[in-house]
């Protein structure tokens, strides 16, 4: 099974060599790190397994997801990238893991091994096989040419349609039980998501930083009320509650990368996005 790409030539560019030279300036640009990372490798456990990613049109929030694939891509590279992201789109099941096969974008193809998808699934009480919910997302197929920049992967995609506590504690349980189940195996978990949306700027970074003071606690039940109370409009909060859960079981803090908004990269602040980088790590 194939899925085409969805965002090409919209969210980011369609020909392979101007979709990287996107990447590369989203890397250099002023609000990125700066550099492009080496590709590193390691002897150990990774220091950094969790991210949390922004999934807007590279323009706005290429150089704010740069910062988390800087220390994603110099750790080295992964056996597998298990991604979550929200499922905007309203198809599909509550949570929803693509079958199997390959995702293809304009620098290659990502491979989803179906014995890995079964096996989640069983380790799951929530997440069901269904291909519908991710045809037309953009929140996980955003993140694959960042990496395939570096080097071919293995993935599993997540979209979670029902954002509640309960939920993202179920998704979480089910991947810790996964990685628990393969210690040999060198696996990142990304958490998909944008911040507050269509706001002013300044207004912009208040609301996030809510958002920001309950992941620094790793605080997930007061994160979803923020959002539910507070008219925060994060879209995957369900993906960062998930990511926060799984950061606290595996004994990993929160280290705040880069928050920025659409304003700081196109310029516009009258009404923008807000974008956040972190790792989870020592």
């Amino acid at each position: 099974m194939i899925r085409r790409p969805a965002v090409a030539g919209s969210f980011y560019e369609d020909d392979p060599l101007k979709l990287r030279e996107r990447i590369k300036w989203s890397f250099l640009h002023p609000v990125g790190p700066g550099k492009i990372p080496q590709l590193g490798s390691r002897s150990g456990p990774r220091e950094n397994p969790i991210f949390i990613v922004p999934h807007a049109g590279y323009i706005y929030s290429g150089p704010v997801a740069a910062h988390s694939y800087y220390y994603l891509v110099s750790e080295g590279k992964p056996d597998l990238v298990i991604i979550l992201g929200p499922n905007h789109t309203g198809y599909g099941s509550e949570v929803s893991i693509w079958p199997e096969g390959d995702w293809e974008t304009p620098l290659g193809s990502a491979r989803v091994q179906r014995s890995l998808v079964k096996e989640l699934v069983s380790l799951s009480e929530v997440v069901d096989i269904d291909e519908k919910a991710h045809l037309y997302e953009h929140s996980i197929e955003v993140q694959l040419p960042f990496m395939q920049y570096f080097f071919d992967l293995n993935i599993l995609p997540i979209t979670i349609l029902m954002q509640t506590p309960e939920i993202a504690s179920f998704v979480a349980e089910g991947i810790w039980r996964f990685i628990k189940a393969h210690p040999d195996m060198d696996i990142v978990v990304l958490a998909s998501s944008d911040l507050n949306h269509y706001d002013p700027h300044e207004q912009t970074l208040e609301k996030d930083q809510l958002v920001i003071n309950q992941i620094v606690d790793l605080n997930y039940k007061e994160l979803y009320r923020v959002v539910e109370e507070d008219d925060v409009t994060v879209c995957g909060y369900a993906p960062i509650m998930a990511s926060l859960i799984l950061s606290k079981k595996m004994g990993k803090k929160p280290h705040i990368l880069k928050h920025a908004t659409s304003g700081d990269t196109s310029g516009d602040k009258s009404s923008v996005v807000g974008y956040l980088a972190v790792r989870f790590g020592d």
